[in-house]
């Protein structure tokens, strides 16, 4: 009796974990259902983001394009916006949000995959009803209906390139300060290239600057789908530009 007295008190209880750590699939799935739900119960800070490109759309139009295509600069300048409308289709993330996410035990990459599967989904989102909207004012596309269907992929690559940016900034220093501010500095490149006049157009320093700006070719791309059919070489740089910007500093300088 007094040896299995001692022996009930002196050994240890194994430790049991109270739960096992999920694997990395299910941190991806969890983050990026709940942050694709997130957007429909949060129409608050879906309406503006679809708003603003519809905005750029019809004030563009609305004032540039008899000027443009009288100019003989332009053909089409309905045609010519729509791809600038889809560049500003491109959402921010919510940095509360994203900083509460910081503090949970999951895994960063994991963390950072499923807020981009949820940006794609709300970048196609915003880029259909834009599309619609450009082929009911006449917008044609030469490359039929899977030509919209890339048009609409090719606009949520340049999305998730531009939202890439603030993402990584926030893994690697964790202030919402510095991730609200490096769409200071990217966000000029959307205008620092041919928004409104095609690059021939350009003269001085914003024809060097959108020579070196990645969106340049991103439009380029988007266009020819449009007006052009199936450009292969210019659908190739624009999603190579993205992924490495400095390929096209290369270019220019061999």
């Amino acid at each position: 009796m007094t040896t299995t007295a001692a022996d009930a008190t002196t050994a240890p209880a194994e430790y049991q974990p109270l739960a096992r750590r999920a694997s990395a699939f299910h941190d991806f799935a969890t983050i990026a259902s709940r942050s694709i739900r997130g957007i429909f119960r949060e129409p608050e800070f879906f309406i503006p983001a679809f708003i603003v490109p519809v905005f750029f759309f019809a004030v563009n139009v609305g004032a540039l394009q008899d000027f443009a295509q009288q100019s003989g600069a332009v053909v089409d300048f309905k045609a010519f916006q729509l791809p600038v409308a889809i560049i500003f289709a491109v959402t921010d993330i919510q940095s509360g949000y994203f900083d509460r996410l910081l503090l949970t035990p999951i895994r960063r990459p994991m963390l950072l995959l499923g807020l981009m599967a949820a940006d794609i989904v709300s970048i196609v989102m915003l880029t259909i009803p834009v599309l619609i909207l450009g082929l009911l004012l006449g917008v044609s596309f030469q490359t039929g209906i899977l030509g919209m269907v890339v048009f609409i992929m090719y606009g949520a690559f340049w999305g998730l390139a531009f939202a890439g940016f603030p993402y990584a900034i926030a893994l690697k220093t964790g202030n919402p300060a510095a991730v609200n501010s490096s769409f200071i500095l990217f966000f000029p490149f959307a205008f620092l290239t041919t928004s409104f006049l095609p690059k021939e157009a350009l003269t001085g320093w914003l024809s060097t600057v959108a020579t070196y700006n990645p969106v340049t070719y991103v439009l380029e791309g988007l266009r020819s789908l449009i007006s052009d059919g199936w450009e292969w070489d210019m659908l190739a740089r624009g999603m190579a530009l993205v992924s490495n910007p400095c390929n096209e500093k290369r270019d220019q300088t061999h």
